[in-house]
């Protein structure tokens, strides 16, 4: 079947016209830089943001809502601690420094690159004693409660003396009649988080050792992850760092965010995809050149190459909309196979001069057309991994194949019409290595040199296996530099820990039960911190009672204004005369809560607004994205008027985690409570995947043994098979030897081996009588590949690391193994000759 289908395609190729091919090539390449213009035009664009690369985890909505808030949260915040010697120079630099972010922000009509800038909130605390004072009669601290539940109202009338004579004490005639124990102010306290941050002249600072660390922070007006968002918020940041060193030179500047992290990606994605493509475009143009002397060969290469660059642009942003960074650093190595097609086509040319480029196309076209075929399918097996971004690099490469692949049948037919100098040197030197081969051959083919030769690969496979470990840490997909984590991680710290990516999700059937869960999980993390398993944590419960916790305060607060207000006033020294309104008061607050919605419409309550999960987005408070004294920060999400299910849920914040598995072991049987950890689940997803791909490339072999039978019988399709599963093998025992841990990346890897490998053992298996054109074309297409694969090992992202490292080890075995396909094919039929004369 495919035999017949390779023999109607090329009577078809030779009865066409080569220069209507030509025109339909032009067409096709005019359509697609018109169509890739018009979608750049329409709002395509460069994407830099790493979590676009990361997968999808199939999450329920309320959990899914969560990491979206959190996620926007944290992602576009940037903070700055300027460190001096003493507060007065440390507050000064942080004006100066807000004064000239805000100048910015102003001088561009409130669309600078930074808004929100800000360090403390003065007026924070006056705000909250306004909210929370006419719920007075329902707020009690600990102590304060286990008093009233003891009957022990003197130690209460004591600490209210006490503040009375206290010369800093909040207590004054006006607060004194209604509150004659002066309860709330030690109920506001409370409000305030345990931080070793502090507020001062609108300032927040923090001793480092010596020094003090003046804060500031700002939200960038777009994602961090916008190459152009990052270029004006850097800009700004630059000019107002730039001006406090020169007022106050002895400031050292520590700066976090996801600005800093994506900058550096951004910076680290550009310079290897200039210096990786050139080099290997520089690479490909030596090869040419050397190998056949001419100009045609090396303009119809750029070409080829072109036009495959073109249909991978057109056809990534037909499907995305964008094109990742890192897909363009892993497409460089497209360079390296699109050009494989030019190679054959010309090495044929070389061994038979008389024939005409139409019909050298019409020759190699069957076993190109397959070689196209297992190349794209291998990278569609690349694009089933959860990946948006190896998605994209699957589209990339396949479309680039495609681009390459059509112009060599409709353009070189007429393009490449021109007859090429001598080429028996190239040639010449190609026979000899297969000479050199075949007589190797002839040794593995007797039964001593085929049990050595599989001894050998037996204990380089098995000691290497053996040895091989894995990692499928998601971190590892990208690495900040230390000029980047080091700073960050200083800052971190001056914030009691700052805030992690982990966060607890706890949920209920509604709104009341919600808070008595939080109620019931603040004393639980209180542990955590104690056994410093976390730092410090930003959770509701502190600023919003259940009703329950209210009730319970209110008629404890009972035991005051009804039975024990005569006492009160008598040992305080208070007027009589305020006993009616003070029990006026109280009566009349009993049905009067605090409520969440009521919270949010604060300023204060807005800052923590996100923390907050309605069931209907469309009824739940809105946020600013502010950051509360404790380094954390909250930013409203997207997503309005969905509906998320009947469950309520709350988010809290986590900080300065040490010790994980601690923390998970805490929540581990309660179904209310979940631990977020995005990383560890994603980690989990690469592991699923990396296995699921390993058993692909299993079954990928497995087709292509039945494909290759039908045109090729079992036992050479074997052989043509076993090229690519042994050069995959080989890979994993030589990372296993080399110490490299197996990961999902290496698994794709593999993939590209099988599938660009299966190349070179096909066109060896449909040599016949041009052995020695197809190992000069499979000479230079290894070079180019391994030029190209080999530069991606050199990346500093460890993820395109272990890319390239593999298949520059895959392709480099496949390449010494599939001549053999040759050699051992004849070696065996000189043997069967002679064993035939004998007999």
């Amino acid at each position: 079947m495919a035999s017949n289908f390779a023999v109607r395609a090329n009577q078809a190729l030779m009865q066409s016209s080569p220069k209507w091919r030509l025109v339909v090539w032009l067409l096709l390449m005019l359509t697609a830089s018109l169509w890739t213009l018009q979608l750049w035009q329409n709002g395509a664009r460069v994407q830099s943001d790493i979590l676009a690369m990361l997968p999808h985890l199939q999450q329920d909505k309320l959990t899914e809502r969560a990491l979206n808030q959190v996620e926007a949260t944290l992602a576009d915040q940037v903070y700055i601690a300027l460190v001096a010697k003493d507060e007065t120079t440390a507050i000064a630099a942080a004006k100066l420094l807000m004064q000239k972010l805000e100048a910015d922000l102003v001088a561009r009509g409130k669309q600078g690159a930074l808004t929100d800038i800000r360090s403390a909130d003065m007026q924070l605390g006056e705000a909250l004693g306004q909210f929370y004072f006419p719920h007075r009669f329902k707020l009690l601290t600990e102590p304060q409660a286990k008093a009233l539940a003891n009957q022990d109202i003197g130690s209460l009338i004591e600490a209210a003396t006490a503040q009375l004579y206290n010369a800093f004490s909040y207590a004054n005639s006006n607060l004194l009649a209604q509150d004659p124990l002066l309860l709330f102010p030690a109920n506001l306290l409370t409000l305030a988080p345990s931080s070793k941050v502090r507020a001062s002249q609108g300032i927040l600072f923090v001793n480092q050792g010596d020094n003090v660390a003046a804060v500031v922070m700002a939200k960038g007006r777009e994602s961090a992850f916008n190459p152009n968002a990052q270029l004006a918020q850097m800009t700004v940041l630059t000019q107002g760092l730039d001006a406090v060193k020169q007022s106050y030179p002895d400031i050292t500047v520590l700066k976090a965010g996801a600005l800093f992290h994506a900058l550096a990606a951004t910076q680290t994605a550009k310079s290897e995809i200039s210096i990786l493509g050139l080099a290997s475009l520089l690479g490909v143009i030596a090869l040419v050149w050397l190998a056949f002397r001419s100009v045609m060969p090396l303009l119809l290469a750029i070409v080829t190459i072109s036009s495959g660059l073109l249909l991978a642009v057109t056809f990534t942003l037909s499907v995305f909309g964008e094109l990742h960074l890192l897909t363009l650093v892993f497409g460089t190595s497209l360079i390296g196979i699109a050009i494989d097609y030019s190679f054959h086509f010309y090495c044929e040319r070389l061994s038979d001069t008389e024939r005409s480029a139409q019909a050298t196309v019409a020759y190699i076209f069957p076993t190109v057309t397959l070689a196209f075929i297992t190349s794209a399918l291998a990278y569609v097996g690349i694009g089933l991994a959860p990946f948006p971004g190896m998605q994209q690099v699957a589209i990339f490469c396949a479309a680039g194949l495609l681009g390459a692949y059509l112009t060599l049948i409709l353009a070189y037919p007429l393009l490449a019409g021109s007859r090429l100098p001598e080429g028996s040197r190239p040639l010449a030197l190609a026979g000899t290595y297969l000479a050199c081969l075949t007589q190797l051959s002839k040794r593995f083919t007797t039964p001593l040199g085929m049990g050595m030769f599989a001894l050998v690969i037996l204990i380089w496979c098995l000691g290497g296996v053996t040895k091989l470990t894995v990692d499928d840490d998601i971190r590892h997909l990208q690495q900040s530099p230390a000029s980047v984590t080091e700073p960050e991680n200083q800052l971190r710290q001056l914030l009691s820990g700052g805030t992690d990516n982990q966060f607890l999700l706890v949920r209920a059937a509604s709104e009341e039960a919600l808070l008595q869960q939080l109620e019931r999980v603040s004393p639980m993390l209180d542990t955590a911190i104690t056994n410093q398993e976390l730092g410090n944590y930003v959770s509701l419960n502190r600023y919003l009672p259940s009703h329950q916790k209210q009730d319970t305060a209110y008629h404890l607060q009972g035991k005051i204004y009804q039975t024990q207000i005569d006492t009160v006033l008598t040992s305080l020294g208070l007027d009589e005369n305020l006993k009616p309104e003070l029990q006026a008061a109280y009566l009349a607050a009993k049905t009067d809560y605090i409520t969440p919605a009521a919270f949010f419409t604060l300023g204060a309550g807005k800052q923590l607004a996100p923390l907050w999960l309605a069931p209907n987005e469309a009824n739940s408070p809105a946020g600013n994205g502010q950051l509360n004294d404790d380094g954390a920060s909250a930013e409203h999400g997207a997503d309005q008027g969905a509906d998320y299910g009947a469950d309520y849920g709350a988010i809290v914040l986590l900080g300065g985690i040490q010790q994980i598995d601690a923390l998970k072991a805490r929540f581990a049987h309660d179904g209310s409570v979940q631990l977020i950890d995005k990383v560890a689940d994603i980690s989990a997803v690469m592991g699923h995947y990396r296995l699921l791909t390993l058993k692909l490339l299993a079954l990928a072999l497995g087709i292509a043994l039945l494909l290759f039978s039908l045109n090729f019988g079992f036992k050479k399709a074997a052989v043509v098979v076993a090229v690519p599963a042994l050069a995959a093998l080989l890979t994993l025992a030589t990372l296993g030897l080399t110490g490299s841990p197996l990961s999902l990346f290496h698994a794709l890897a593999l993939i590209l081996v099988f599938g660009i490998g299966i190349d070179y053992s096909l066109f060896f298996a449909s040599a016949q009588n041009h052995g020695k054109a197809v190992m000069m074309a499979v000479f230079m297409s290894a070079c180019s590949t391994l030029l190209a694969f080999g530069l991606l090992a050199f990346s500093q992202t460890q993820a395109i690391h272990y890319f390239g490292l593999t298949l520059s080890l895959g392709i480099g075995f496949t390449f010494l193994l599939s001549p053999l396909i040759l050699t051992t094919t004849l070696a065996l039929t000189t043997n069967q000759l002679l064993t035939t004369k004998k007999s």
